[in-house]
């Protein structure tokens, strides 16, 4: 075990104090450490690329190294920046990678974090990437060395972070609003009016989990599921691909934080995308199954930015008593359709997680 206090201690002492990065569980007690950091000090990027853009633009200006924080997934996201711009051979930008490594072998998990787990180090590898394991207090002089190094050769590092290894004295609470509908009222609604034939392809996360869940306890059994268990950011592009070659009623359940991560798949929707295909947006503004931290969706304007890029239909919801009466309206209008729901954050508990994917695939695409 190592205290969040004991790890920021010999970042600091090696003069990182910027953090950007996308949220993750196994790192979520490091970056909700960051919530009272202003911009200048941290920002939650909208992908693991954009974070180390984002680094790398304050290494210009500072000459200071940023720690890029980041889930073993998301490594391949940020690839492209390391390789063509920070790169020894490139830009010569040094760089800390904090990377929580999910599915590390020997670590039960699920079965995409299990694949990418299995093959972090070598990408690492591959990418010229010196790195070290944290998992106790001793590993810290190691990290310490790592840093020294970066300094000396402005090379990129990183550090592998498993899971329950870092530890806070401090609890962050989740700020909910009362007002709001949670998930579960929408999803148990949503499944009770739609056709037999429909099918949902749902974000990764509690999305996907609630959606089973619910079904299951519920007896709910309109409609074929195709859980995004992983890649996240890329349901609307699945959802999408899907509904060119299928005259069914198509349902993207989305997220803020999936949303956000390539907002550019709305254009493609809203250009393309058919009659049938639905795209709703599950709205709590936080990254909330990996810690609660905010997404930034507050404050965005939907309506404007979806019926300007193609979309034939704007909806919202913000009122439980609300649900029926407007998913009627979304369900029978002619897409592509977008329905925002703003909610508030909170899920069932003893939440079951997917598996036995294949079968899952083969029932869906009957």
């Amino acid at each position: 075990m190592i205290l969040v206090k004991e790890l920021l201690y010999t970042l600091k002492k090696n003069k990182i104090n910027f953090f950007t990065g996308v949220p993750d569980s196994v790192l979520k007690n490091l970056s909700q450490s960051f919530s009272k950091l202003n911009k200048s000090k941290h920002i939650i990027a909208v992908n693991e690329g954009s974070a180390v853009a984002i680094g790398i633009g304050y290494y210009l200006s500072t000459r200071k190294i940023p720690c890029v924080y980041l889930q073993n997934a998301g490594l391949s996201n940020a690839i492209n920046p390391l390789i063509s711009i920070a790169h020894k051979k490139v830009y010569s930008i040094p760089l800390l990678l904090m990377i929580g490594w999910r599915g590390a072998p020997g670590a039960k998990d699920e079965p995409q974090h299990t694949s990418k787990g299995k093959i972090t180090t070598k990408l690492l590898k591959l990418l010229d990437i010196n790195y070290c394991i944290l998992k106790d207090r001793k590993d810290l002089f190691k990290l310490d060395n790592l840093i020294k190094k970066s300094h000396r050769s402005k090379k990129i590092v990183a550090c592998l972070v498993k899971r329950n290894i870092l530890q806070s004295k401090e609890k962050i609470s989740i700020k909910n609003s009362s007002r709001l509908p949670l998930r579960k009222d929408f999803i148990t609604q949503f499944l009770q009016l739609i056709s037999n034939n429909s099918k949902i392809i749902s974000t990764t996360g509690y999305t996907s989990r609630e959606l089973m869940q619910i079904r299951k306890e519920k007896k709910l059994n309109k409609g074929k599921d195709f859980y995004m268990v992983g890649g996240m950011g890329h349901s609307a592009m699945v959802a999408m691909g899907y509904s060119i070659n299928s005259k069914k009623q198509v349902y993207c359940l989305d997220g803020d934080g999936s949303m956000l991560m390539h907002l550019g798949s709305l254009r493609t929707v809203g250009y393309l995308g058919n009659s049938k295909l639905k795209h709703i947006l599950l709205n709590n503004n936080a990254h909330e199954s990996v810690g609660g931290q905010p997404t930034t969706a507050t404050g965005i304007n939907f309506e404007k930015i979806v019926k300007s890029i193609g979309y034939k239909n704007y909806f919202k919801i913000s009122q439980t008593k609300k649900i029926k009466s407007i998913v009627k309206r979304f369900i029978n209008s002619k897409g592509p359709s977008f329905l925002e729901v703003l909610i508030s954050s909170g899920t069932l508990t003893n939440l079951s997680r997917p598996n036995n994917l294949i079968k899952i695939k083969n029932k869906f695409m009957l």
